[in-house]
């Protein structure tokens, strides 16, 4: 074969190469804007948690069946909130409470893939350092919310509104104070977040101007009624440390009514106790 025609070859073999593996798909120097096709681009993978509520098929009784992990809400044996009937004192670990003035940060939180944005509870971020201390754990405060009427129960009977103060150690582990409310007197105390409390389902507002001082949200006895449960709303995770406060706080009833006009009915049912244990315990002051 003759230099020339080895050359020819050549080219008709580079040829036939090109055309084969353009039409496999792979990268074709012809014609590079294909790969750069928007219809090439898978669309991304949806991440939403699934809706829920505390009514109707998206309700407390149907939460555990609404995702995998959701689970838990339905097949949990140490769920909460429970019914407190008698606490049994004995030894516990020392708890101590105390927090100061932070700034305000208040949400109306909305489930992120709620098409209707139903409201799930008003919620309180905060930013300072304080620290529920328990025996030699320690959980920061990371916020706060409310239920109305109350989540847990006393002998069988709700109060109007309950407030949850939601820590978090370092290592993840959550710990809960439930501070039960009752109406009374009408709460000073509370006037810095009930003036700012967002109507609109997904409201967020950071007020650097307006200070809550959490310590005087909360009884002056610091007494606790202490058992092992869970989040009372999904993914409904176990392990949490409560500490539901055996004196109430009073809410004046117009103060009841103003939360109650933005939302009411966010409270899951009780659980079963099941092998459980109450106790009580006499708190220290951090202060």
């Amino acid at each position: 074969m003759s230099k020339i025609d080895a050359r020819r070859l050549a080219v008709i073999l580079l040829v036939a190469s090109t055309v084969a593996l353009a039409s496999c798909g792979g990268p074709s120097r012809e014609t590079p804007q294909a790969s750069a096709a928007p219809a090439a681009t898978p669309p991304p993978a949806t991440t939403e948690a699934p809706h829920w509520g505390y009514e109707g098929e998206h309700g407390p009784e149907h939460w555990g069946t609404l995702s995998p992990d959701f689970a838990v809400c339905g097949t949990g044996s140490s769920q909460s909130p429970i019914d407190i009937v008698a606490g049994e004192a004995g030894t516990l670990p020392a708890l101590s409470v105390g927090y100061g003035p932070a700034t305000l940060h208040i949400v109306h939180q909305e489930h992120a893939a709620d098409e209707v944005n139903t409201g799930h509870s008003i919620q309180v971020n905060y930013p300072g350092a304080d620290t529920l201390t328990v025996g030699d754990e320690q959980f920061p405060l990371v916020q706060y919310h409310f239920h109305s009427p109350s989540e847990h129960t006393v002998n069988g009977q709700h109060f109007p509104m309950e407030m949850h103060l939601v820590h978090k150690s370092a290592e993840g582990k959550l710990a809960v104070v439930g501070v039960l409310i009752a109406e009374g007197a009408a709460n000073a105390a509370f006037d810095p977040v009930w003036q700012n409390l967002p109507t609109r389902k997904g409201q967020e507002a950071h007020l650097e101007h307006v200070t809550v001082d959490v310590d005087k949200l909360l009884p002056q006895v610091h007494t606790t009624y202490r058992y092992e449960g869970s989040l009372t709303t999904p993914p409904c995770s176990e392990g949490v440390k409560w500490f539901v406060m055996t004196t109430p706080i009073e809410l004046s009833p117009e103060q009841i009514a103003q939360f109650r006009a933005i939302l009411h009915g966010n409270n899951r049912p009780v659980q079963p106790l099941n092998a459980r244990a109450v106790a009580t315990d006499a708190v220290g002051d951090a202060k």
